[in-house]
């Protein structure tokens, strides 16, 4: 029994008087007044202690937003996207609802058991970060693996900027080879610009330079003036974000039936890059979307700037005349080269003026010849060909 009751019975049974229990229970006489007046009103239940808490809050979360916040969470995880907090307050905030800061709806997820305690998780604050500054100032690629419904293996290339994270390139191959990295990466120069500078890992398609020699990226970069860059071996983290980029791609696939065919996925594939760039805000970026973070700020451009254009590539042998066959437009055209270059397996850069022939295996320039859709033979501009520098392998 508490004290409180102890003293109003006390008193009632006229065992003490008001001064006396006050006295004895440690009470102010104003007080003990007020407790009997509880009890004349609604007996000793009334006696009680009552909380001091306010009846109504003004900063109490919403019911509505409330549920609308649990609604989030399983409508985004079940879509395969992110759900974090601070993902679900951007939500609320595009549908107009009043998004309480982001401890609040953390809070809210753990009382409803949706958060699942990592304690052994790698704090954020233990890692150190690096962002360019520009868009287009570093491109990032890396490829990963999925598999079709009948268990084929695919491989998925991507091709995301370091500055704003916006996905540049996503295409499905079987499996990728090096000609798919320059198309894919010429394709994504058209599009937006000719980035500065590359950053990948060591894999053959990007470099082969552990081999002793280079593959057709290592000699289109140059051509651009582009810096390529690699990381270190047997250090991802180097590439970090688009290590991390695979498990959104990933995360969003297995939440949709799984592509019967190459095209399906490559159509997947092709929604996912318009919700990741245009429909889903980044963390990283203060919540805005790739999008808009890669349209915000002026591009950068190669130390030696080049106009974007359409680049066209070709892998060919000189023919046993020193001759190389290129057609343009509807027209066959013979490119010059050299006879004592005949059997020499080459790689045939052209854009909108010029064709830049390089020898595969030593990474000579043989040949350049002006693009003119009169004539059917192509000189050598070339005349004391040249050794072409190779491409920058710095680790980073």
């Amino acid at each position: 029994m508490s004290k409180a009751r102890v003293a109003v019975m006390k008193i009632v049974s006229k065992q003490l008087t008001v001064t006396a229990a006050a006295a004895e229970y440690g009470f102010s006489r104003r007080h003990l007044h007020r407790l009997l007046a509880r009890y004349r009103d609604g007996g000793l239940d009334a006696v009680e202690p009552r909380s001091r808490a306010p009846h109504t809050s003004p900063q109490r979360t919403a019911d509505e937003v409330r549920e609308r916040i649990l609604q989030l969470r399983a409508e985004l995880i079940g879509n395969g996207l992110d759900a974090g907090p601070v993902t679900i307050a951007w939500h609320l905030e595009q549908e107009n609802l009043q998004a309480p800061s982001t401890s609040t709806i953390r809070r809210t997820l753990h009382t409803a058991g949706l958060i699942t305690p990592e304690p052994r998780k790698r704090p954020r604050s233990s890692y150190l970060r690096f962002q360019a500054a520009q868009p287009n100032e570093t491109w990032q690629s890396d490829f990963t693996h999925w598999r079709l419904a009948d268990g084929t293996d695919i491989e998925i290339l991507n091709w995301l900027d370091d500055h704003s994270r916006y996905l540049l390139s996503c295409t499905a191959h079987r499996p990728v080879t090096g000609d798919d990295v320059v198309t894919s990466f010429l394709t994504a120069t058209e599009r937006h610009g000719i980035p500065a500078s590359t950053l990948t890992d060591n894999g053959r398609v990007y470099t082969a330079r552990f081999g002793g020699g280079r593959n057709a990226f290592e000699y289109l970069l140059p051509l651009l003036g582009v810096t390529q860059k690699n990381g270190s071996p047997s250090h991802p983290q180097t590439q970090g974000k688009i290590e991390r980029f695979h498990q959104t791609l990933k995360r969003w696939l297995t939440a949709r039936p799984a592509a019967d065919t190459l095209t399906e996925l490559q159509t997947q594939l092709d929604a996912f890059r318009e919700h990741y760039n245009e429909h889903r805000p980044h963390r990283a970026l203060n919540r805005q979307t790739p999008g808009q973070a890669f349209r915000a700020t002026p591009k950068a451009l190669p130390a030696q700037a080049r106009t974007p254009g359409h680049y066209r590539i070709r892998y060919d042998l000189v023919g046993t005349g020193g001759k190389v066959s290129l057609r343009r437009a509807g027209r066959m055209h013979h490119l010059g080269i050299g006879y004592h270059h005949r059997g020499t397996r080459i790689l045939a850069l052209a854009d909108d003026t010029t064709v830049t022939v390089i020898a595969l295996h030593t990474g000579e320039i043989l040949s350049t010849h002006t693009i003119d859709p009169t004539r059917s033979y192509w000189r050598n501009n070339e005349k004391t060909p040249g050794r072409w520098p190779r491409a920058s392998s710095r680790e980073t």
